[in-house]
């Protein structure tokens, strides 16, 4: 991955390197020195005990998740309300990521669990180097429990430590250590039922014991954090470490031969070695697209301008930037989006317009579809007739062999097989096995990464599958969901401009680097996750129960006051008092009913061990996709005095939590947050918006028009239409969704939406699933005779259809029907899709001659450029204000220095590129 070096948060890098840096929002390299936080506890005042007739047994813990895996905790002050400690305790801390250390009191119990007084967090970043810091932690009333601190920070001297991040998130400095053991005398305990037991509580690995099959240990550990070796004989009667060694004291590259004493008088041999991790990341930091997207690009727009050329009989070729982005989109469905997609792709392709779209995206059933065709490399290429007969086929057969003995047998032994892998085994693998039986007649062995053999020369459009990935536990999807982008290039979060290589999907990673590859799953698991409807909870189910509108309503009110107060608030601490009652205790665990998911997808986390960097919140990107609720309203359960937030100062990925989160979670789980949680755990998109265009309102693609493909039923605008608040509320541009009454109670094949006061965003082309005038007309403008109106006569609007996402099988009839009726939809609104394409290429035109409303992209005009008058300060405004794209920035920084003119003092009108870098990649937009 490549990447910009800056010394101490500063610097002059390559011109050329700092081009690209900034141009496609790459990440960068910094050095920063550590530091040492001591905390000082000092004392507690009125601690109300919770044992009926004694005084409180005190303690504190405090844990700092980004210096250490490990809580510590002072002394127990027994039987006392104003316990007396003052204990210091060192943290060593990186101040260039988020530290949020946790302090919570507790009653000491012998007979039951601890039980907890209060949680405090506390943002370190408010403690400066040099400063020592006095605290008082308490609710509003002088009464409540107080909890007084001392805090100091000094910089520890030594060499700095090296950061790559990206402006969200921070990767460290990470080292391996590598244990062998020696073959024949592992054997010889291993005999004797002895394992070698290996533990760096500081590791991404934890403990490993040694095994007939292996004798040699990898260990990755953040260096900063002073990680030790602990190394022990495993039997009945020794449990104790037998050898302790600090990795500080390793020289790195070098082998070292250490004993572990076993018996009396006799040692095992251990050979340990610690080398540096590369710097390069096998995650991709940046909200840049990656090169082989733009790569796809450069190719698929030459496929794209011969396609528009023709279409729209222009007399000449277009130029680079008239050639308009076209997405399709598709919602899921079921079997039902599947089978309509078809039809919807077959009549773009008859009117040559499949060649024109850029990108193809799906969700949920949609992405059956996608699948199939991405086997094909040239499936655009060729009449999608025979595609669609193959699929009818499916479509068709009886499913009830799924579960047949013999299957069963099958399922049984791949998911034997995944485990030895690495895979993590559960429902959502099964439900991927059963989906492939009944979607094909064989095992399907293609994988996402093969569909680039598809896209390789720009011959189809790109495919992109959309997912969310949701909390595991006590949080619904509403309040906590972050979208998923899959590719045949990568997998990766919008939301923190993050990716790894699609082949690497469900592999180990730490702290950025790749630490276990896992061999790449088959796309049959793939869709069993994009098409995951098990993992919901019941709060979920009651969230789509109700009305939907005054939900959307509530959310949108919640985002947009959670923004005010966060804006207002400057302090830099929670303080979470638990609740005692019976009615808060009952709530807790009526929360946890609701909020379990019973059927858990799980996949390894690739963002594991990444942190924060101090000022992620000021990220354009990760602005526009924080989408999690900071604020919203304690249960009604609970007893008004069970919270009090301070400040809710970030978003639930921070460790500074939401009171929603921190309402019903252990503050513990919440502080951990990404830098500790194992597992992703992803899900059908539809159980927040039924959608897949997420992926294409990325900025750096660029879309003009999308055309909306909705396989819903019943109401058939209602996604639409939460798309749209969506969007509005998380300030991403959409155009404004109006409809009029006779709209939704009598809707049309096709509506254009758009917004000349939005110039960025796209047009919409929307495509609801209806029977308008099909019914009448077998083909645009030629009427059915008597005998062929029953092949207009389809049912869409209720649970007796044939068409209900329960019903797993279609007859012939119906199939063809769906099929056609689609088809027919888009043939029947030719004008409407070539008159949007033609608004998007004028729109370009006029934008390149300087002539666009601000805010969306404008190129510059060509020509030799003057810059007289012109400063670093204005040119980096014009670019955060209009927005440029890759090509625009990389023509003004190689075009416009080699023909600067001079100023009437004759001195050369040049700026300095390094001064404009530092400006532009440091505002809140880059």
């Amino acid at each position: 991955m490549k990447v910009i070096i800056l010394k101490d948060g500063t610097g002059s890098p390559s011109q050329r390197d700092m081009i690209a840096s900034i141009t496609h929002r790459r990440c960068y390299i910094k050095t920063s020195p550590n530091c040492l936080l001591s905390v000082r506890v000092i004392r507690a005042r009125n601690i109300s005990s919770k044992d009926l007739f004694t005084a409180s047994d005190c303690y504190v813990s405090l844990w700092l998740p980004t210096a250490s895996n490990k809580k510590v905790k002072t002394k127990t002050i027994e039987k006392t309300d104003n316990p007396v400690w003052n204990e210091t305790f060192y943290f060593r801390i990186q101040n260039e990521v988020q530290n949020i250390l946790e302090l919570t009191v507790y009653d000491e119990d012998s007979l039951t669990k601890d039980d907890e007084q209060f949680t405090v967090l506390f943002d370190v970043a408010k403690v400066r180097p040099g400063e020592v810091i006095y605290k008082i932690f308490s609710l509003k009333s002088e009464k409540e429990d107080s909890l007084e601190v001392e805090f100091k920070m000094e910089t520890i001297p030594g060499p700095p430590e090296k950061l790559i991040t990206n402006g969200v998130l921070v990767s460290r400095e990470v080292c391996c250590l590598e244990v062998q053991v020696d073959k024949e005398e592992n054997k010889k305990y291993l005999k004797e039922n002895k394992n070698v037991v290996l533990t760096v509580d500081a590791s991404y690995e934890g403990t490993q014991k040694t095994t007939m099959d292996s004798d040699t240990f990898l260990f990755h550990c953040i260096k900063s954090w002073e990680p030790v070796l602990k190394a022990r004989l495993q039997n009945e009667d020794n449990s104790d470490d037998s050898l302790t060694i600090p990795l500080t004291l390793l020289g790195v590259g070098q082998k070292v031969k250490v004993g572990l004493p076993v018996e009396k008088g006799t040692q095992l041999e251990l050979q340990v070695q610690v080398n540096d991790c590369p710097e390069n990341l096998d995650v991709r930091l940046g909200y840049n697209l990656c090169e082989e997207e733009q790569d796809f690009l450069q190719k698929r727009k030459k496929v794209v301008a011969s396609a528009l050329k023709k279409v729209l009989q222009l007399r000449r070729d277009l130029h680079e930037h008239e050639i308009p982005v076209i997405a399709v989109m598709a919602t899921g469905g079921s079997i039902r989006a599947m089978s309509a997609m078809y039809g919807h792709l077959l009549g773009l392709q008859k009117l040559n317009l499949l060649d024109c779209a850029t990108y193809l995206t799906g969700t949920s059933g949609s992405t059956w579809t996608m699948t199939n065709l991405y086997k094909n490399t040239d499936w655009s290429q060729k009449t999608l007739e025979g595609l669609i007969t193959l699929a009818k086929k499916q479509v068709m057969k009886c499913k009830m062999n799924v579960i047949s003995m013999e299957h069963l047998k099958y399922y049984h032994e791949e998911m034997i097989k995944r485990a030895k892998e690495g895979h993590i085994s559960s429902f959502t693998e099964l439900w991927s096995l059963v989906q492939e039986a009944f979607l094909h007649d064989e095992p399907e062995e293609s994988k996402l990464s093969d569909q680039r053999k598809a896209v390789d020369q720009g011959q189809n459009p790109l495919p992109l599958y959309a997912i969310l990935n949701v909390k595991a536990e006590q949080i619904s999807t509403f309040k906590f969901r972050e979208w998923v982008e899959f590719s045949p290039y990568e997998v990766g979060f919008q939301k923190y401009g993050a990716s790894i290589r699609s082949e690497n999907f469900d592999s180990e990673f730490f702290m950025g680097r790749l630490v276990k590859k896992l061999p790449e799953s088959r796309i049959c698991f793939l869709e069993g996750i994009w098409t995951n409807i098990f993992t919901r909870n019941l709060l979920d189910g009651l969230f789509w129960s109700s009305d939907s509108d005054e939900f959307w309503d509530h959310w949108a009110k919640d985002m947009t006051d959670m923004a005010r107060e966060n804006n207002a608030s400057d302090d830099s601490s929670i303080i979470i008092k638990p609740s005692c009652s019976t009615s808060g205790k009952l709530c807790e665990i009526f929360n946890d009913i609701l909020t379990i998911r019973p059927l858990l997808e799980e996949t390894h986390n690739f963002l594991r061990g990444l942190e924060f960097y101090k000022d992620y919140l000021q990220q354009r990107g990760f602005i526009e996709w924080k989408e999690c609720r900071q604020e919203d309203e304690v249960d009604p359960c609970a007893p008004p005095s069970s919270l009090q937030v301070l400040a809710p100062t970030c978003p639930t990925l921070a460790a500074i939590v939401p009171s929603a989160l921190l309402a019903v979670a252990d503050p513990s789980a919440a502080v951990v947050s990404w830098i500790q949680e194992k597992h992703l755990c992803l899900i059908d998109v539809g159980y927040f918006i039924n959608t897949s265009c997420p992926p294409l309102l990325k900025p750096e693609r660029n879309v003009d028009v999308i055309i909306s493909l909705d396989y819903s039923m019943g109401n058939v605008f209602q996604q639409l239409e939460v798309t749209y608040r969506y969007c509005k509320t998380q300030g991403i541009p959409f155009p404004k969704i109006e409809l009029s009454e006779e709209d939704k109670k009598n809707p049309k094949e096709c509506y254009v939406f758009s917004e000349a006061e939005n110039p960025r965003a796209p047009i919409v082309l929307h495509f609801p699933l209806v029977n308008n005038t099909f019914k009448d007309y077998k083909e645009p403008g030629v009427k059915r005779s008597p005998l062929e109106m029953k092949d207009g006569d389809i049912n869409l609007t209720n649970s007796n259809s044939p068409y209900y996402f329960t019903k797993l099988m279609y007859s012939a009839e119906d199939f063809d029907k769906l099929v056609n009726l689609t088809s027919y939809n888009i043939h029947n609104n030719k004008d409407l899709i070539l008159q949007s394409i033609q608004r998007a290429m004028e729109w370009r035109r006029t934008k390149t001659d300087g002539h666009c409303a601000a805010g969306r992209a404008a190129p510059l005009p060509m020509g030799k450029p003057c810059l007289r008058g012109v400063t670093a300060k204005s040119i980096a405004e014009m670019i955060l204000v209009t927005s440029w794209n890759d090509s625009m920035f990389f023509h003004f920084c190689t075009v416009i220095p080699q023909s600067a003119t001079h100023n009437s003092n004759g001195k050369l009108c040049a700026f300095k590129l390094s001064q404009l870098y530092t400006m532009v990649s440091t505002a809140p937009f880059f």
